[in-house]
């Protein structure tokens, strides 16, 4: 008696510890990443409306993935012909597979730097368009890092927050927000440019 065989979905089973690059030059592309607590990648589905947000093409922007983690953030600014990526990682594992996975994609516009983020800030005077803050959830960094990045932001910047809690937040305007499961992630803006601005939220 001859078995049936199962049908095929059509799509291929998605490795584990990988992520996938949507749109722009690396579209489809497959990087790896390491096993490291904390480190969680952006869902697919959230970075698709992300970039929908900020246009499917950054041509000419300086970007700031403050804690790359996965590097999927980054990676799809620079896919989509993002001038300049900052990549910090402090996790010298995480960092070192960032460096191979910018390696093989030949991205000449993506530095990486294994340091801590708040390091970063305190030292580093560049300003940037867009920049991607999603830390390790239950932490006080996003807080700490939204404190500082004033200095940091063209007049025009957006900043990418992604949070297991949305803060509330003095002296930032909220552009976009959305919710994926447990996720919450949005755009925001300065609401008075090269002003100090504070972040409460019993949370941070």
């Amino acid at each position: 008696m001859q078995r049936s065989r199962p049908q095929s979905s059509g799509h291929a089973p998605k490795q584990k510890n990988q992520i996938r690059i949507i749109g722009g030059e690396w579209k489809r592309r497959q990087l790896k990443f390491p096993n490291a607590e904390g480190l969680r990648p952006t869902p697919d589905r959230v970075r698709e409306t992300v970039f929908n947000w900020l246009g499917q093409d950054l041509w000419g922007k300086t970007c700031l993935d403050l804690f790359a983690g996965s590097g999927g953030l980054g990676f799809e600014a620079a896919s989509r012909r993002a001038r300049k990526v900052i990549m910090i990682e402090a996790n010298h594992s995480v960092s070192k597979t960032l460096q191979e996975n910018r390696q093989t994609l030949g991205a000449s516009n993506i530095e990486v730097l294994c340091m801590d983020g708040m390091i970063f800030l305190d030292k580093n005077k560049e300003t940037f368009d867009v920049v991607f803050l999603d830390p390790p959830f239950h932490s006080d960094l996003l807080g700490k890092a939204l404190a500082k990045l004033a200095p940091h932001l063209a007049e025009t910047a957006y900043v990418y927050v992604e949070t297991d809690k949305w803060p509330t937040l003095s002296g930032w305007r909220t552009v976009k927000k959305g919710k994926a499961g447990m996720v919450h992630y949005g755009l925001i803006s300065r609401d008075t440019p090269n002003e100090d601005v504070e972040v409460h939220d019993g949370h941070f």
